[in-house]
């Protein structure tokens, strides 16, 4: 990366980073009061809150959201008659899953071969900090020529909404110009991307009951009917022979057009045995990037260790279904409830729950923002220009705020590349990345602040 005054200033600040980084990563900040308790999340909010105030930001609050949980909202003034931008991040993380399977402790930031290793390291407290580097570049380098406002959701992983319906009976509080939201990723280390596109996403609970109580399956299994062979059989009838999702009446044909993902660099990516084959239809790209997918992301049933031989009266399973741009997701979660219906076997009786759903996200990449950020992606990466990328996750928040400021420009950026492993155990971020995205960040603030003033 050439050297300049931001870049220098970002490079000397990374052990700063790197601290800080590992107080907010040690907040069990999961927004789940059934798994940790609510205190580490309203921690982490205060962690954030104070961080702001420390760089000058005013009107600092902690807002309290319809499902529960904190966001937390500040303000830096910039020159008179520059635009606004915010910035966005997430300070609430995905639980840890198998704590055994991760090498160092998931709240411990760690560094190995060359990595910062701990829940939320790249998703997305790491996306905070990435802000905090950008704005403090700028400020030794004569100053933020914006004007900036920074939201950190509390429960963007949880997926309820609260920060999305808290702006929609706000909205003048986030109104801006431009909308970074720093929680997507590079395509891969070295490549310095925008997400383009978001898959949206429709959360159904299926639960299927067969009998009044769990029998022995000596004296009645072959006539009494099993819950979980039912559900079984509702599950299975969600992908067709090659794994490709089948929900009845959602389209899965569609084609992606631009970078493409190769089967061997997603296979690497993803960890994939030797042996097993990918699933479903087209390139990759268009499996992950254009077209539906659905996901078991949970099943209640009996453990294996314990187990009793019984014929099982209820069952319930937990179904994330993503959904591409072009596809309403409501519609989608329609379809999805009234395929896993039509689906149950035996007259089993089925009961399906909404637990949530956010709408799929296309950006304007013709727009002055997306050409000022192309210009700071090859000023930090030198030999590089930006790629524009999918992604299959979902950040709901995206399209609300698309809805409520229909002219702001929406760039999606960040540090969740494939080796962070988001969401997975042994999640990380690539410091180097963190350096050139904080210096990249800066560039594009001051390349927008250039492009005009705001109206």
């Amino acid at each position: 990366m050439p050297s300049t005054p931001i870049a220098e200033t970002v490079a000397a600040l990374m052990p700063r980073a790197k601290e800080e980084l590992t107080e907010l990563v040690a907040f069990r900040s999961v927004a789940d009061e059934e798994q940790f308790p609510r205190a580490e999340c309203e921690a982490a909010a205060d962690w954030v809150a104070d961080a702001l105030r420390g760089e000058g930001f005013q009107d600092v609050a902690l807002l309290d959201t319809p499902d529960g949980t904190r966001s937390v909202y500040g303000y830096l003034p910039g020159p008179e008659g520059a635009r606004t931008v915010l910035l966005y991040a997430h300070y609430d993380v995905q639980p840890p899953l198998d704590e055994a399977a991760w090498v160092t402790p998931p709240f411990a930031l760690t560094e190995r071969d060359g990595r910062w290793y701990g829940r939320g390291a790249a998703d997305c407290k790491g996306g905070f900090i990435m802000h905090l580097l950008a704005l403090r570049a700028l400020k030794a380098a004569g100053g933020v020529p914006v004007h900036v406002k920074v939201i950190a959701e509390g429960s963007e992983e949880q997926g309820t909404g609260g920060l999305e319906r808290y702006a929609e009976a706000h909205p003048e509080l986030l109104r801006s110009d431009a909308i970074v939201i720093g929680d997507s990723g590079n395509f891969r280390v070295g490549v310095p991307t925008v997400t383009a596109t978001l898959r949206g996403m429709a959360m159904a609970r299926l639960t299927v009951d067969t009998l009044a109580g769990n029998l022995h399956s000596g004296q009645f299994g072959g006539a009494a009917p099993d819950a979980l062979a039912a559900l079984i059989r509702v599950l299975d009838s969600l992908r067709d022979e090659d794994g490709s999702t089948t929900v009845e009446g959602l389209a899965n044909d569609a084609v992606w057009p631009g970078l493409q993902y190769p089967e061997e660099e997603f296979r690497k990516d993803a960890k994939v045995l030797d042996g097993v084959r990918l699933t479903g239809s087209g390139t990759v790209a268009d499996r992950i990037w254009a077209r539906p997918s659905v996901t078991v992301i949970g099943i209640d049933c009996p453990p294996v260790v314990g187990a009793t031989p019984s014929v099982q009266a209820s069952a319930r399973a937990q179904i994330s279904l993503r959904v591409p741009p072009g596809v309403d997701a409501a519609e989608a979660m329609k379809l999805l409830a009234a395929h896993l219906e039509r689906h149950v076997p035996w007259g089993a009786r089925a009961r399906v729950e909404q637990i949530g759903e956010g709408q799929p996200f296309s950006a304007d990449t013709s727009s002055p923002a997306y050409q000022a950020m192309a210009e700071a992606m090859a000023a930090a990466y030198p030999g590089e220009q930006m790629q524009e990328a999918g992604q299959g996750g979902s950040i709901p928040l995206t399209n609300t705020l698309g809805s409520l400021y229909p002219e702001a420009e929406i760039l999606l950026i960040g540090l969740s590349e494939p080796e962070a492993q988001i969401h997975a155990p042994n999640e990380s971020v690539s410091p180097e990345e963190l350096e050139r995205l904080a210096v990249t960040e800066a560039y594009f603030l001051q390349n927008y602040a250039r492009t005009a003033t705001a109206g």
